[in-house]
């Protein structure tokens, strides 16, 4: 199975991240930062929601449907010409509906940790929302996953660690989403699933990405 670790340091993340950079207009590095943030971010939010019934059953139709992983299959086109707004907008969607009312506090704690203005944030996220869950998709067919159960353990697989390390990352999730949380837990959370790569530009995930 394919950890964040694996998506963010392979060519694939690479092509993301510069995609996402030139569409949004934020260096590299910058944008970098954002994304290894978020990501874990994403899934976390995700895994949460899949411990609702309704939850996981919206996001099991989803990956059954649009967000098949075909996403990922042309990237350079998805990029090419400028991400298409219908794109876009398919983002905002998912992050109103992973995110819910806490969708501002994370863009603003992203913002706080990377140095990003807020606007900003939420394009990237806007961007990489899709192609998150495209990702997310394409295990799940890779995996052969086919119940709810399943789901929730394909996400906690792809976050990574032990179970006692799981628990603590979604415990810093939900602080985060439930409004209590700031920049340092965002970072937290990151450290723990991307081995912290997120707390510097230099050394760690970040270096690897630049050949630091």
């Amino acid at each position: 199975m394919a950890s964040l670790v694996d998506l963010i340091q392979s060519d694939l993340g690479r092509q993301i991240i510069n995609g996402v950079s030139n569409e949004t207009s934020q260096p590299e590095d910058k944008t970098a930062a954002v994304v290894s943030m978020a990501i874990p971010l994403l899934m976390g939010a995700m895994k949460r929601n899949t411990s609702k019934s309704e939850g996981a059953s919206g996001l099991m139709n989803a990956l059954n449907a649009k967000h098949d992983g075909s996403i990922l299959d042309n990237l350079g086109e998805l990029f090419g010409g400028g991400v298409n707004e219908e794109v876009k907008i398919d983002g905002l969607g998912i992050l109103g509906h992973v995110l819910g009312g806490s969708q501002d506090n994370v863009v603003a704690a992203i913002s706080k940790k990377s140095g990003v203005d807020s606007n900003s944030v939420m394009q990237i996220l806007a961007v990489l929302a899709p192609i998150v869950l495209g990702y997310l998709g394409k295990e799940k067919q890779q995996q052969n996953v086919q119940s709810e159960s399943g789901l929730d353990s394909l996400l906690g697989g792809m976050l990574g660690g032990g179970r006692r390390q799981q628990k603590r990352q979604q415990s810093l999730i939900e602080t985060l989403l439930d409004g209590d949380g700031d920049g340092s837990v965002v970072d937290d959370i990151a450290g723990m699933v991307l081995g912290g790569g997120s707390k510097s530009k230099k050394g760690g995930l970040l270096g690897s990405l630049f050949g630091r």
